[in-house]
Parts: structure tokens; C-alpha cells; sequence
């Protein structure tokens, strides 16, 4: 695969722009591809945690366990996305990693990070920006779990995957894939997949999302996000500005 079409590159350019060698750099981050299925565990709670991985295509998603045997799926990830970073301070897995659909994943080892660190100062300040991201990222996961309404919080989860999806992909449509079935989607939320199918039909019925099995249509993207009250400023970035970047203002 080439630099244009790394997944990992154009998610750290939307951090900063990239020099040719910080390019060659995470290039190295997607040696070893290898072909994962649906369903494959990346790895589960309490094993050993001494890498990291990226995601070169496919979504995957973290997840514990209930005592009662219910699951809660903590965070998603899309392609270009590093899994494992929560864990580097840490020497068992947290959470289990399992994958939505068919993808590619490339392991690397903690000191390969360590080695990036050395090498650029760009890249060491994306890193520490895609962790602050990830800790924003659940810290909203939890307002919406313990205050949102269920319109609500489906409303703020669709416009939240459009909002990241946009960030390696800018000419993404209204139109795009969410490839969580209806029970994966109740473990994010917090919902039974019952009542996840009754909110879909009603948003639908309101003319704010349309579903076709794993196929979304939002009509109104304004819409949608008024309705799920949703304020961008979690994933509003401000390292270009911080790293001398003239090419993007801060936003947030």
C-alpha cells in the first residue's frame, strides 16, 4: 500500500502536516499486514500487553464483560486508528479487542513507539494527541451512557461515527457503511437491541436517519446533531497550531 492510501498517514495528517520522512516513519507502523475475519479476537482482558496495533482496514471494538454476562462495548475503531494505547503503561490487556468485520491489522511492539518517540517530535505530539482524543472519546461515551436519552444517544453515536469517519475520508457523503448489527449497537449504548430497533424506526419515521441493514442515510446532518446535542469540541484537535502548522487555525 502506498503512502496515499495509508489509513494510518491520513489520520495523522489530520493532526499535522507530514514531512516525507515522519510518512516513512508510520509507513513502518503497517509492515506484516495481516488478513483478520469477523468475529477474531485481538486479544482478550488479563493477556499480556507488549504491542500495540493498527488497523490498516476493517473496525473493530473493545469490550468487557458483566458479572451477569451482559457486555459493554466501550470504544470503536475505524481504519488508521492504534489500538492498545491505554495499555502502555500497563502489562495485561484492560479490555478485550474483537473485530466487527473482515479487515487487515499490522502488529508492532511497545519499543517500536518508543523508537518514533526518538525520531520525530511531531509524531511523538500526535500520539499523545490521538490518546487524549481516545480518553475523550469515552469520557463522552459515559455522559451518553448515564444521561442521554435513547434518541438522544443513537442520535449523538451516528453523527460521532460520521464526524470520524470524515477525518480520513473528507469527501465522505450522508450516505455511508456502519457495520454494527443491532445487538453490537445495544452494547455501545447501553440498550436493548429491542429498543434499539424501536429508536432507528422512530428517527427514521422523523425523517432523521434511514437504515438499509448496514447502509446509513442521514437526510440532515444539521438535523441529526441538533438532535442528539451533540457539540463537536471533543474532536476539535489543536496540535497544528501548537506544532507551528499555518494551515489550519485552531477550532476549538
Amino acid at each position: 500500500m502506498g503512502q496515499e492510501n495509508s489509513c494510518i498517514i491520513k489520520h495523522f495528517s489530520h493532526y499535522c502536516s507530514l514531512s516525507e520522512d515522519e510518512k516513512k516513519l508510520l509507513i513502518t507502523l503497517e509492515d506484516s499486514p495481516t488478513d483478520i475475519k469477523s468475529g477474531t479476537i485481538l486479544w482478550e482482558m488479563g493477556a499480556p500487553a507488549n504491542e500495540f496495533c493498527t488497523l490498516k482496514s476493517g473496525w473493530a471494538y473493545s469490550y468487557r464483560h458483566l458479572e451477569n454476562g451482559d457486555r459493554q462495548i466501550l470504544e470503536v475503531f475505524l481504519p488508521g486508528d492504534i489500538i492498545g494505547l491505554r495499555e502502555f503503561a500497563f502489562s495485561q490487556r484492560l479490555e478485550n479487542v474483537r473485530m466487527i468485520d473482515d479487515g487487515v491489522i499490522c502488529h508492532f511492539p511497545h519499543k517500536r513507539m518508543l523508537e518514533i518517540f526518538r525520531q520525530s517530535l511531531p509524531l511523538t505530539s500526535v500520539m499523545f494527541a490521538i490518546g487524549s482524543r481516545q480518553q475523550a472519546l469515552m469520557t463522552e461515551r459515559l455522559v451518553t451512557l448515564a444521561r442521554r436519552s435513547a434518541r438522544q444517544k443513537m442520535a449523538h453515536f451516528l453523527y460521532e461515527m460520521y464526524l470520524r469517519l470524515r477525518q480520513t475520508n473528507p469527501d465522505i457523503s450522508n450516505q455511508f457503511r456502519l457495520p454494527l448489527s443491532q445487538e453490537q449497537l445495544a452494547d455501545v449504548l447501553g440498550l436493548s437491541p429491542v429498543h434499539v430497533s424501536r429508536t432507528f424506526t422512530a428517527l427514521s419515521e422523523d425523517g432523521l436517519v434511514f437504515r438499509d441493514r448496514h447502509h446509513l442515510t442521514i437526510p440532515d446532518l444539521s438535523a441529526l446533531s441538533a438532535e442528539g446535542q451533540f457539540d463537536d469540541c471533543y474532536l476539535t484537535d489543536n496540535v497544528r497550531p501548537l506544532l507551528g502548522d499555518s494551515e489550519q487555525k485552531a477550532a476549538c
